[in-house]
C-alpha cells in the first residue's frame, strides 16, 4: 500500500500530512503515537512506531521493514512458495565453496 501526502508547516515545526486512509487502515499510527523517521536513501524515508513491542526497530529499521514486507508477502502469496530443488542447493554450494566468514564480520 502507498499513500500520498504533502510537506507543510505546523506551528514552528515542519510536518508531513498523509492521506487519512493510512490511519484508518493502520490504527497503530494513532494521534500522539511516537514515531521515528530514518532516511534510507535519497528521497526515501522510513517511518516506524516507537513502542516497546517494536524494540527490533531500534536495531535496524531497514531490515525490520524488509522482514515485515516478506512476512506479509508470504502470507498473501503462500502458493508461490516452493521448496528449493536439489539443483538449486547444489548451485548455491558451488558458488559459496571456499567462502569463509565469522559472526564478527557482521558486528
Amino acid at each position: 500500500m502507498n499513500y500520498k501526502g504533502k510537506i507543510t508547516t505546523t506551528g514552528s515545526s515542519e510536518a508531513i500530512r498523509l492521506d487519512k486512509e493510512l490511519f484508518r487502515q493502520n490504527p497503530e499510527f494513532k494521534q500522539q503515537a511516537e514515531v521515528r523517521a530514518d532516511i534510507i536513501g535519497p528521497g526515501t524515508i522510513l517511518i516506524s512506531l516507537l513502542d516497546k513491542t517494536n524494540a527490533a526497530l531500534e536495531e535496524d529499521p531497514v531490515v525490520s521493514a524488509f522482514l515485515a514486507f516478506l512476512e506479509r508477502d508470504m502470507a498473501e502469496n503462500h502458493k508461490a512458495i516452493t521448496p528449493l530443488d536439489a539443483a538449486t542447493i547444489a548451485r548455491a554450494k558451488a558458488v559459496t565453496e571456499g567462502v569463509l566468514f565469522s559472526d564478527a564480520d557482521f558486528e
